[in-house]
């Protein structure tokens, strides 16, 4: 298969790990397939030993749903699958019930761009357990790597504070539909456009970029280079000054720009992509502001990370913007989210009621939480989020204001003074969008404000504050006592 014809809309349902597969046939078999289930996609920290994440891909959900079906070409290799112990590895008939298969899965979901935090869902799926097991895997690739990236950007923005941030991580990027997703994820992150040209048009993105080394080095001298291009592009006119020496890629930058100013034009900014960007940043600066030529902006570039960014800020670096690529797109040193999917509650054919199930661990930290949930925000007078109540509203006692910490039972919080909201909405109702999808810029300003209304101490890099986030105190129990059946039931103690 050629890169052009790669996938279709309708791959969706084989881009998924062959346990979902196998283990769909297993319910099949078994007579499950009108049994009820809800699962949660959540993580358990938060990355980049932040404070936070930016929930992000949940936007993209509802097409997913709609398109996962299993064509012909699909069906003929599944069946063409072999067991480890000989014979197909899937059966006939199960290959039938894939063929005319059709999701009737609801779904509730995190707004993109909206601030979330550990153990509580992004994601609530309810609908048939075949259904829900076999969306597992493509949900979770969905959302986990843009919420890194939506989060990482966050990260970028906050401490480029206020100076524009351009997404340049497409040729380190996991591949094609890596890039992609960087592009989009760092959008609603806050970065104000991207060099992938692709995920311009696709996703109605602003795109940048102006020359590389190889253009200066293509030509006679620097001069000639820098000439050529304010020839070609007057009007996107950035000049990279770093290929052979600085100091002179400067002052010939200094040169066209005057020459550039004699014909009615202005040169856009330079970039500086190697060296002490903070003491290059402001020998450039002096530079233009010496010779009359203070419109001129400064860009860099160079590995560039929150931290790297930060530092050359608060050594006064008169640095206008920043291109971040490989530490953004490969979101170093986090390469992951860890995001999970786990069960919380079946319900068997004839039944009206949940019955909340709980995963237990050797590790506590993995013990899941039970239960159909819900998440309420509350917030202040100003609308700043003070904490986070998950709710199964089974279970719970009507008193909203006292949360239980869902790692320690021993901690609560009291959130009386202050009022609630739903978190979730509901994306998907039997296998079908429930509106028209969102812009990706109100993701954007959502993110935006968001993190404008987020405790400051929750956002910085160095040991942020923990949010709360509780379990409503029926929850808490319900929790409680099904650990202590299943360790029961089990012989633990």
């Amino acid at each position: 298969m050629s890169l052009t014809d790669r996938t279709k809309p309708t791959d969706v349902a084989l881009n998924t790990d062959l346990y979902e597969l196998t283990m769909a046939q297993g319910f099949f078999e078994s007579g499950l397939t009108e049994t009820k289930a809800c699962f949660n996609v959540f993580f358990r920290e938060c990355p980049f030993d932040g404070g936070y994440a930016v929930a992000c891909g949940t936007g993209q959900v509802a097409e997913l749903v709609e398109n996962f079906r299993f064509d012909e070409e699909s069906i003929k290799y599944l069946s063409s699958l072999e067991a480890p112990g000989g014979g197909p590895l899937f059966k006939p008939v199960f290959l039938e019930y894939l063929r005319t298969f059709r999701m009737h899965i609801s779904v509730w979901g995190v707004p993109e761009g909206e601030v979330v935090f550990p153990r509580e869902p992004l994601l609530r799926v309810e609908g048939p357990v075949i259904d829900c097991q076999l969306i597992e895997t493509a949900l979770l690739n969905l959302v986990n790597f843009q919420t890194l990236v939506a989060t990482k950007t966050a990260r970028v923005v906050q401490a480029a504070e206020g100076h524009a941030v351009s997404d340049f991580g497409l040729r380190r990027a996991q591949g094609p539909d890596g890039g992609l997703a960087v592009a989009r994820a760092s959008y609603v992150g806050g970065a104000g456009s991207t060099s992938n040209c692709l995920a311009g048009r696709i996703y109605g993105i602003p795109v940048f970029g102006t020359h590389a080394h190889s253009w200066v080095m293509a030509f006679p001298t620097e001069l000639d280079a820098f000439r050529a291009f304010a020839k070609s592009s007057p009007k996107n006119c950035t000049l990279l000054v770093d290929t052979y020496d600085v100091d002179h890629g400067i002052a010939n930058a200094i040169t066209v720009a005057k020459e550039m100013e004699a014909v009615g034009e202005r040169l856009s900014a330079i970039r500086i992509d190697s060296g002490d960007l903070a003491r290059l940043s402001k020998r450039a600066r002096r530079a233009f502001d010496d010779a009359d030529l203070p419109y001129v902006k400064i860009s860099v570039s160079n590995d560039l990370d929150e931290y790297t960014i930060q530092s050359l800020l608060a050594q006064g670096a008169p640095i206008d913007s920043f291109g971040v690529g490989t530490k953004l797109a490969t979101c170093d040193p986090q390469p992951s989210l860890g995001g999970v999917y786990k069960l919380s509650a079946t319900k068997a054919p004839g039944e009206n009621t949940w019955s909340p199930v709980i995963k237990l661990s050797e590790q506590a930290y993995k013990r899941t939480i039970p239960g159909i949930q819900h998440v309420l925000r509350f917030q202040d007078e100003t609308g700043c989020p003070m904490g986070d109540l998950i709710v199964d509203d089974s279970y719970a006692t009507g008193d909203m204001s006292t949360a239980v910490d869902v790692l320690d039972p021993y901690t609560t919080y009291d959130f009386s003074a202050w009022t609630p909201r739903e978190l979730l909405y509901q994306l998907v109702e039997d296998g079908n969008r429930t509106g028209e999808p969102e812009s990706i810029e109100i993701a954007k300003r959502r993110c935006r404000d968001a993190l404008m209304r987020l405790d400051p101490a929750t956002k910085r890099f160095l040991n942020p504050q923990t949010y709360p986030v509780g379990l409503e105190s029926g929850l808490a129990h319900l929790r409680e006592r099904l650990t202590a059946a299943e360790r029961n039931s089990s012989g633990r103690k």
